[in-house]
């Protein structure tokens, strides 16, 4: 095993997942993309991982230059811009690679692992540059896109406000209709974003923020709620170079990420910031609604490598920590706790959680990558559960890891803290858990035509099907198909009942959702039969299954049970009590 291949990513699971599961080599040949994977895992930890531990001590400062950030990052940035790999799943004729989606997402991954606050601006910059390629017209794309895919400039996404954070219906930046001309309807932008990350640094040349605004109409009113929010390509430099009107009015100190600058940005403090309208006016959420479903995977991804990476820390120190003894002898030699029946559980606790999150990013990625109706619809319905579960799930296997390193793990000299203090904004970025839930349980089930759902469940009957005809897996078969029988009912109880409080367990409801679709996957997998896998591997596939249906997926029906009684405690508990 080689040294990258044991901090991040393991190589061997990412060519199972993606050539002999999802068979993912469709555009070129197996050996070739493997090469690709090797020449950036090594990027990843030589150049990244390097310096991921330096970056979370020395944040990025303001000053009245504007936002520095360390400058590990640039040359960081730099050499992954030499491979390409801003445009790694952009097409040739816009300059980029032409890797599926599948194969940059399992790239990203090993990215991630590293350090996940260098690679967030790549990430920002390719889902900036894919809507435009996607929304804006030709001159736009060439403008203002082509600079992104080659790396030179970055991008954001400037949604939130101050006093709207996730409500984008409420937002309150103005857009000034100013006249057109070769970008389109051109407008003066005023008003202020929070929480914008890579809002501004002194690593690219520009940078295009993309803004939610709401045009001001002819008699000086805005509309209220979503109609009129518009979306508009706002540089920080003009093309002649003349800093745009945007000033940084601060840095959020976060939690982790913390290379990555997070600012509050001023549009318009003089005569408002030049901006460009992309598509027609009130389409912005639209718009940007499909630049954050890439956003939400990538995330997904970032979550599940951060948890896959502590729990390889964890295996790491638990072989070489030697503590106690079994529990039937009192003296001799100490054992390394990875004898200890707690910690094996712990470990294999963290292994399905986050293998299960890669497989459930690059199934959805696959989806992506097929562009079909049935896909579309399929990856609508799993996008959520595909950002939050790994999220969520990622997290847990942080804090198992602090927990088998012990007190250690609780210190800097180990770096699963980092992990868990990185990991821990995914489940709030991109749409928060409670956020994602209501979308999965309202917008994709209940108010739903059903159609998405039926998908999910012919492939998850085929996965069963053949899983019945497969002695060992004929039990997991018959647990998996009376869960899915479960949900069906409980989001019918819930139709039915099709009010306010339907919603009342929809983060619960999610949980154990996802925890089906990581079942279904973990089957799936492990019915895979010939490719080029290790024994080694196939028999991980196998004890992971086994413990997965063994002692997660019945947790998954308690959740569901408790989703079924539709319990009024919430709602019905007085506010004073609290």
């Amino acid at each position: 095993m080689s040294v990258h291949d044991e901090l991040l990513i393991s190589r061997e699971l990412l060519a199972f997942q993606l050539f002999d599961w999802l068979a993912s080599d469709g555009e070129t040949d197996r050996q070739t993309l493997l090469a690709m994977i090797d020449v950036a895992q090594q990027l990843a930890t030589n150049v990244f991982l390097a310096h991921n531990r330096q970056i979370d001590v020395e944040e990025p400062s303001l000053d009245a230059q504007g936002v520095h950030a360390h400058p590990a990052i640039k040359s960081a940035l730099a050499q992954y811009k030499e491979l390409g790999l801003f445009g790694a799943s952009f097409p040739e004729h816009v300059g980029g690679i032409g890797l599926s989606f599948t194969v940059s997402l399992a790239i990203y991954g090993n990215f991630s692992a590293a350090s996940v606050a260098t690679i967030a601006y790549p990430m920002l910059t390719a889902a900036n540059a894919r809507l435009l390629t996607k929304f804006g017209t030709p001159a736009q794309a060439e403008a203002f896109a082509l600079p992104q895919i080659e790396g030179r400039w970055f991008g954001t996404m400037c949604l939130s406000e101050p006093q709207a954070g996730s409500s984008l219906g409420d937002i309150r930046t103005r857009a000034v209709p100013d006249g057109k001309d070769t970008f389109g309807a051109r407008y003066l932008i005023s008003g202020n974003k929070m929480w914008i990350s890579g809002g501004d640094q002194d690593i690219s040349e520009n940078i295009v923020h993309l803004v939610l605004a709401k045009v001001v109409q002819p008699d000086g009113s805005l509309h209220d709620g979503a109609k009129g929010t518009s979306l508009f390509i706002v540089p920080k430099r003009l093309a002649d170079g003349t800093p745009n009107d945007i000033a940084v009015a601060g840095l959020n100190h976060k939690l982790g990420y913390r290379g990555t600058s997070n600012c509050l940005l001023n549009f318009g403090e003089q005569d408002g910031a030049v901006g460009w309208r992309v598509g027609e006016e009130g389409q912005g959420l639209a718009q940007m609604f499909s630049m954050m479903n890439e956003a939400r995977i990538t995330v997904g991804m970032s979550a599940a490598a951060l948890g896959y990476r502590s729990y390889r820390q964890s295996v790491r120190y638990a072989r070489e920590r030697f503590q106690g003894r079994a529990i039937d002898m009192k003296t001799g030699a100490m054992t390394a706790i990875i004898n200890h029946p707690d910690v094996r559980r712990m470990l294999l606790q963290q292994k399905v959680y986050a293998e299960g999150a890669v497989a459930l990013c690059l199934y959805c990625a696959h989806l992506v990558d097929q562009r079909d109706q049935d896909a579309e619809a399929l990856l609508s319905l799993l996008t959520p559960v595909t950002k939050t579960w790994p999220a969520e799930f990622g997290l847990i296997a942080n804090d198992l890891a602090i927990q088998v390193h012990g007190g250690y793990g609780y210190t800097r000299d180990f770096d699963v803290e980092q992990l868990w203090r990185d990991n821990r904004l995914n489940p709030i970025h991109e749409g928060t858990t409670g956020i994602q839930a209501l979308d999965l349980l309202g917008r994709k089930l209940i108010y739903s035509d059903g159609h998405s759902l039926s998908l999910l469940l012919n492939r998850i009957g085929a996965t069963v099907d053949k899983a019945r005809s497969n002695p060992a897996w004929a039990q997991q078969a018959d647990a998996l198909l009376a869960f899915w029988d479960g949900v069906q009912d409980v989001v019918s109880r819930l139709r039915e009942r099709n009010g306010p409080e339907a919603f009342d367990d929809a983060t619960l409801f999610l949980r154990a959702f996802g925890h089906g679709i990581v079942a279904w996957l973990w089957l799936d997998q492990v019915l895979v039969e010939g490719g080029a896998a290790s024994s080694a591997l196939r028999e991980g596939l196998v004890h992971c299954c086994r413990f997965f249906f063994e002692t997660e997926l019945p947790q998954a029906e308690t959740w569901m049970d408790i989703v079924a009684g539709q319990s009024d405690i919430a709602r019905a508990i007085p506010e004073y009590v609290f």
